[in-house]
């Protein structure tokens, strides 16, 4: 159980596949003190989240459209107390410090034990932080390598434009979707090269599927 008393917890999901909804589903079923709303997308899910307003919220990395990284970005610019849990398959040193860079509450792989996300929800709920055991041990040992890995010279913002950029989005596409100028956009582009050592497109959609941004 979450808690001795008879609150409800509200929990929102947001990603995409329905498998692992259901399997969240009957995860928590056995704790009648959780109440599972779910999104399939950064929209609905920053939707659902203004609707619901819910105790804590569980977003992938690896949405359709916009990534979980701005779903979270956007929910703690508007409710700088919201609590947050990134679930993604990406267990990556330097996208964990990412998320507790924009103000996430927890970490889990998808490839973890099943326990570890009823134990983040568990932790976040009653006012601490979880990082599943073996990411943490990983950015505590990997310093170097977190230095090292070109997510940690991007920006949330230079990430997610590099994201949208190699699922093939124009530079018009992209700005629209982040509500920015084109020339925001394009000058993001060329430092996105920069920082990169990318001479051309087809260079960054490389790296995007190197960081597993795709």
């Amino acid at each position: 159980m979450i808690a001795a008393t008879s609150k409800i917890l509200d929990v929102l999901i947001v990603d995409d596949h329905p498998l692992l909804i259901s399997g969240c589903r009957s995860l928590f079923a056995s704790d009648p003190h959780i109440r599972l709303s779910q999104a399939s997308d950064e929209r609905s899910g920053h939707e659902a989240y203004l609707e619901i307003r819910p105790d804590i919220s569980i977003i992938d990395i690896n949405l359709p459209g916009l990534s979980g990284f701005e779903l979270l970005r956007r929910i703690r610019d508007e409710d700088p107390a919201a609590k947050v849990i990134i679930f993604s398959m990406n267990d990556e040193p330097a996208f964990v410090v990412r998320a507790i860079e924009l103000g996430a509450n927890g970490y889990v792989s998808k490839g973890d034990d099943p326990q570890h996300l009823l134990s983040a929800v568990r932790s976040v709920a009653n006012g601490q932080n979880f990082v599943a055991p073996h990411l943490a041990q990983a950015v505590t040992f990997s310093t170097a390598s977190v230095r090292a890995n070109p997510a940690s010279q991007l920006s949330s913002r230079e990430l997610e434009i590099l994201r949208l950029l190699a699922r093939g989005k124009s530079i018009g596409d992209v700005a629209g979707a982040l509500n920015i100028s084109y020339k925001t956009v394009a000058n993001s582009t060329s430092r996105l090269k920069q920082k990169l050592g990318a001479h051309s497109h087809s260079d960054l959609i490389r790296f995007a599927v190197e960081l597993n941004l795709t």
